[in-house]
């Protein structure tokens, strides 16, 4: 019979996700990991066998956050036209904190370097893109929304450019105004 398992994964990807922010990813290491969680590198090996292992669970973990937390604001909306988009604009218009501005910025050197560690984001963005087409009201208005919403979110993600309260507030404005537009398809 085997011992028991005492090690957290939760807790490992916390230690992971400090490493990240404070050290970037190049030093996400297993042993980095390790000496932050305060555990051996054996107890990190035991769940994430490589340091590819690992950075793909951080970034798993971000996409799923990301998804729940807006999940709260469509539910909020649930019932209303166009929850769908509306909840994105809404949890899209709070200011990211300099943690997961950090660890976002910090993983784009792994994303880069690595196809296989997209394929998360990949995979949300197509369903997100999708379910915009066939649950708005008005599909090309609310994916503009869409894009515009997720260039904001990016542009301070990423510290391109931060905004004022006030001036998050209105640009969330506008691209809620864009949900509720026809635009015509271009004739090509």
């Amino acid at each position: 019979m085997g011992r028991h398992r005492t090690i957290d994964r939760e807790a490992v990807l916390d230690a992971a996700e400090r490493v990240v922010s404070r050290e970037g990813a190049a030093h996400l290491t297993l042993e980095a990991v390790a000496a932050e969680a305060g555990i051996s590198k054996a107890s990190v090996l035991y769940d994430y066998k490589t340091k590819r292992a690992l950075t793909r669970a951080v970034i798993e973990r971000r996409v799923a956050v990301e998804a729940a937390y807006i999940q709260t604001f469509v539910d909020a909306l649930a019932g209303e036209p166009d929850a769908l988009i509306r909840g994105r604009l809404a949890a899209a218009s709070r200011p990211r904190s300099d943690e997961e501005r950090s660890v976002a910025f910090n993983l784009c050197a792994a994303l880069a370097q690595d196809a296989g560690l997209r394929e998360p984001i990949q995979q949300i963005n197509r369903v997100q893109v999708a379910e915009i087409a066939s649950q708005s009201t008005h599909p090309r208005g609310a994916m503009l929304a869409f894009l515009a919403a997720q260039g904001l979110m990016m542009m301070e993600w990423f510290e391109l450019h931060c905004w004022s309260a006030d001036e998050r507030e209105l640009l969330v404005a506008d691209i809620g105004w864009l949900i509720d537009q026809s635009p015509a398809p271009r004739q090509v």
